[in-house]
């Protein structure tokens, strides 16, 4: 037992105090205890122990596949056997990689002049891409300027989802990475794009939470009323 903090006082309870869970800090058997609790967890969300390596975890949501891998470093979560998939079934298992999802400083548009492209297959490929978002932050803003336009897509549109799979080709391994020692300095970034759509004028912002080098939150959010929201 110990007091509540000064600056952690619940002002419903001001007289309690807290009850230290001291085998996940204090003693020898706290790896062990954090291990079965974060075992308990995914568990509960449906995920499954791999029958050869009993650190690895795996949930399966109809044919899609996510892993997380447990070392003694850390922990590692990625969807690298899906992303390959992906790849592979829109041709793009054996293109050349490039270094970035997006141009520096593309502008995406209605771009009414240009030619229209399948928009049931460009649905396809966004919907295949936003699966991956779970864990590839880096992916976010080039997927969400892309399905913005994804009612009537045209042949610049279909481009810009062309990088992305390019990208993907060359960091398909890549994922988040939890390790195990670590600072516990609370980080924030937050960027905007002031008016930076060609055809609103709304803006967007995006914003992520580090706890050290673990990630705790990320939010990607459009200012303006007449822009239909796409789900991340």
């Amino acid at each position: 037992m110990f007091s509540q903090g000064v600056t952690f006082v619940d002002p419903d309870n001001p007289n309690h105090v807290y009850k230290l869970k001291k085998a996940l800090y204090g003693l020898k058997q706290a790896p062990r205890a954090w291990y079965d609790m974060l075992y308990s967890f995914l568990i509960s969300q449906d995920f499954s122990k791999g029958s050869v390596d009993p650190t690895l975890l795996i949930r399966r949501d109809s044919k899609e596949l996510l892993l997380i891998s447990q070392s003694p470093r850390g922990i590692f979560i990625n969807q690298s056997k899906y992303a390959l998939k992906s790849l592979k079934k829109y041709g793009f298992d054996s293109c050349d990689p490039v270094d970035t999802p997006m141009v520096e400083k593309s502008k995406l548009d209605k771009d009414k002049e240009r030619k229209a492209v399948d928009p049931l297959h460009y649905r396809g490929m966004i919907r295949t891409l936003l699966y991956l978002t779970a864990d590839r932050l880096d992916l976010q803003f080039a997927i969400f300027m892309c399905a913005w336009y994804q009612a009537r897509p045209t042949e610049k549109h279909l481009h810009g989802i062309k990088r992305i799979f390019w990208y993907l080709r060359g960091t398909f391994n890549q994922g988040l990475w939890y390790p195990k020692d670590s600072l516990i300095t609370l980080t924030a970034f937050a960027d905007a794009d002031h008016v930076g759509c060609q055809d609103t004028r709304h803006s967007t912002s995006s914003n992520m939470q580090f706890l050290g080098d673990r990630l705790m939150r990320s939010q990607l959010i459009d200012y303006g009323l007449g822009f239909n929201k796409i789900l991340m």
